[in-house]
């Protein structure tokens, strides 16, 4: 036959605590901190120009530009036999800039604090 025993610890259901005053036990401290950190912004700016309409210019010395100028013009030399000189430029429908700037900035930061305390 197995005797089999049951242990059983009585504690009381109820404890009362008591606090007892703490008394720091330092008279001066001090808290020092140091913080870095480092920060990449990437940035890509694209900016592009649209020209929407047209312009036709004439520009040169000692040229004849008979009445309003245009492509089908007969431009001819005002002074013949002497230096001269002439430009045409058209511009069409389409971009006329395009900026495309892509960088990266590196932002640093170093963060140092001391505290300190007496009683």
């Amino acid at each position: 036959m197995i005797k089999r025993w049951l242990l059983v610890a009585f504690l009381p259901l109820s404890s009362a605590s008591i606090a007892a005053p703490v008394t720091p036990s330092f008279t001066t401290g001090t808290v020092t901190s140091h913080t870095e950190s480092i920060t990449t912004v990437s940035e890509t700016i694209r900016q592009v120009d649209y020209h929407t309409g047209s312009s036709y210019t004439v520009t040169g010395t000692n040229i004849n530009v008979p009445g309003t100028p245009g492509l089908d013009c007969p431009y001819t030399i005002h002074n013949q036999g002497q230096a001269f000189q002439f430009s045409e430029t058209y511009f069409g429908p389409g971009i006329s800039t395009e900026t495309f700037i892509q960088r990266d900035t590196t932002i640093q930061s170093v963060t140092d604090s001391i505290s300190v305390f007496s009683q």
